[in-house]
């Protein structure tokens, strides 16, 4: 018999992107988790390299993509500059 592992959870302050906050929350509403559940299990699939989700979330996740105009992808993470950031190059 698998027994769960006892964890502490932490509040914090992450700031996202305003749409792909949008589009995990909405996920996790599709999945009946908490964003903060998802978040967990997104982040301990990609620490052991695994694909966190199936063919068909990946199809949810690119409807509420549309739904929500988010057009970044990997290729811009840690590139991304916020509006008002002085080392945006502008």
């Amino acid at each position: 018999m698998y027994l769960m592992p006892t964890i502490e959870r932490v509040q914090t302050g992450v700031r996202l992107e305003k749409r792909t906050l949008k589009v995990l929350k909405g996920l996790a509403e599709y999945l009946d988790l908490t964003l903060g559940d998802l978040l967990e299990g997104v982040v301990l699939h990609a620490f052991e390299g695994k694909a966190p989700f199936s063919e068909a979330t990946l199809a949810k996740v690119a409807q509420l993509k549309g739904v929500y105009g988010l057009d970044l992808t990997a290729a811009d993470a840690h590139r991304l500059t916020e509006a008002g950031d002085d080392d945006h190059g502008g």
